[in-house]
């Protein structure tokens, strides 16, 4: 992770055009190629960022600007720096990446062993299905052969619709899964999400774990 405190202009374009003013900023580059612009207020939220996947560029030595493009899309950011303070570079190892949080492992694992509580037919192929930005947690078949990326989550939210979609954008470049389609299964899935999958063709299942482990007798609902 590379971390840079500078004095620095910030200039966002694609959907929108928004500008930040010069000012005293945090930047963090992280090696899967999300990078976050922050200041010191606004909490934990910064202040504009790009998620991967993403090209990011430097100029100069020491760094005087930098461009984030999004690749595939038109978003982008340009950072012209006036001043450094700090620049840092700092490996993080394996061992920093946090562990599937806990509801979400037994989540995956049950559902797994029941791949049909994600959607009526549904069969397993593979867990954690690699592709070039991360693991799809589930790789199924459908009644008619057809392959569904299963995300599971213990709340989804508008960022599990997004993180599902680039894991279906990437898939949708190989041939043989050109025509694969997503489900986010959740605990509790967030209005806003649903809304969203919708727009994007992506299904959505609620869950409980106690029902996937047959603890208890409850309904299922598929929306999409």
């Amino acid at each position: 992770m590379r971390l840079i405190v500078a004095r620095c202009e910030v200039r966002y374009s694609g959907r929108v055009t928004a500008v930040l003013p010069t000012a005293l900023r945090l930047l963090m580059i992280k090696s899967d190629g999300s990078v976050m612009v922050h200041a010191d207020t606004g909490g934990y939220k910064p202040q504009n960022w790009m998620t991967p996947p993403t090209v990011v560029e430097f100029e100069g030595d020491p760094v005087t600007s930098m461009s984030v493009r999004k690749v595939g899309g038109d978003d982008q950011l340009d950072i012209t720096i006036e001043e450094i303070v700090s620049d840092t570079l700092h490996d993080m190892g394996e061992a920093a990446a946090l562990e599937k949080d806990g509801v979400e492992k037994d989540l995956q694992e049950a559902l797994a062993a029941a791949p049909e509580f994600c959607g009526e037919g549904l069969r397993l192929v593979r867990r954690e299905w690699p592709t070039d930005i991360g693991p799809v947690d589930l790789m199924c078949r459908d009644e008619d052969d057809g392959w569904v990326a299963v995300e599971i989550k213990r709340i989804g939210n508008i960022d599990a619709v997004e993180q599902l979609t680039r894991y279906l954008e990437r898939m949708h470049t190989d041939p043989t899964l050109a025509n694969c389609r997503g489900i986010l299964v959740a605990q509790r899935i967030a209005p806003q999400a649903r809304t969203l999958a919708a727009s994007r063709g992506i299904d959505w299942v609620e869950v409980d774990l106690a029902v996937v482990r047959g603890e208890r007798e409850a309904d299922l609902t598929l929306f999409g």
